[in-house]
């Protein structure tokens, strides 16, 4: 038998794991896994749970939106543990999910965990903390963990537009100096992201094309701040259209990057608040862990 925890997040998406537990624990119980279930509590709970307990299972799952996932992989990585980890994505977004290609359903995303087919990720580090998909500063980024839980439960991924869409009036561009193994920017920036997805907020492709999950690099998206309204104006449509002029933008791939703010820049990871920072120092940590895809 598998010893294996199923970390649940309740509030995730539409909470629609209350009609799906029963289910989806009988699916792991015919696949032979010994489970223990465990509820989360809190935000930040999943990942405390995960770090004091990882050494004790052969898997952990988890059920939840990115971040859920973001809290058990960060726990496991903070216990320096090398369990398997299964997700079963229930969030509004779930970016992450849709790169690895998990099934939306959450009765066949079980089934898939069942099957226990293993794929070594690549991990990333955040000064000392650590990220799955996305690392972002800038134009809109404050959106996911803004969003209140209701709202995303009521209206799913329109949620994120609608809150999206309260921050036009307040855009801000941050200076800052970026060097990643031999290239060195400085510039005025919109927006940064640091990626291992194919999607980001629901926004396939934008990450660049070609996009392996463990090869060891990471892809980087920067937006310049335009010098003018019609500047602007090109860079929103491009956006939207999925098909961003290049005049804006920074895309390369990189194992590590370092970024120095002239002020203090909030970040999110996963989704998540990351915290308020001025230098960050980036590493991609190849096949650091094995999920279940």
């Amino acid at each position: 038998m598998k010893n294996a925890l199923f970390i649940v997040n309740p509030k995730s998406g539409k909470s629609m794991i209350r009609t799906k537990l029963l289910d989806i624990t009988d699916i792991f119980m015919k696949a032979n896994f010994d489970l223990t279930i465990y509820i989360s509590q809190a935000p930040g709970d999943a990942r405390k749970k995960a770090q004091k307990e990882s050494f004790n299972y052969e898997l952990i799952i988890c059920s939840g939106g990115d971040g859920t996932l973001d809290e058990v992989i960060s726990g496991v990585m903070d216990g320096c543990h090398d369990c398997r980890i299964g997700y079963i994505p229930a969030g509004s977004t779930n970016d992450f999910a849709n790169s690895l290609r998990i099934p939306k359903g959450m009765i066949k995303a079980a089934e898939h965990v069942a099957m226990q087919k293993e794929f070594p990720c690549d991990i990333g580090t955040f000064n000392d903390d650590y990220f799955v998909y996305v690392a972002a500063f800038g134009l809109f980024t404050d959106v996911s963990y803004g969003t209140p839980q209701d709202m995303k439960n009521v209206l799913g991924h329109l949620a994120y537009v609608l809150e999206g869409a309260k921050k036009l009036a307040s855009i801000k561009s941050y200076h800052a100096r970026i060097e990643a193994d031999d290239l060195t920017i400085e510039g005025d920036f919109l927006y940064g992201m640091v990626t291992n997805s194919i999607s980001v907020g629901g926004f396939r492709n934008i990450t660049g094309k070609n996009v392996e999950l463990d090869d060891g690099l990471f892809e980087v998206t920067l937006i310049q701040n335009p010098t003018d309204l019609i500047g602007f104006q090109e860079l929103i449509s491009g956006l939207i259209k999925q098909k961003p002029d290049d005049s804006h933008f920074y895309r390369f791939r990189t194992k590590h990057i370092h970024l120095e703010f002239d002020e203090e820049v909030p970040w999110t990871l996963d989704g998540e608040f990351g915290g308020d920072h001025k230098h960050v120092e980036i590493f991609n940590k190849q096949k650091a862990l094995t999920l279940l895809v």
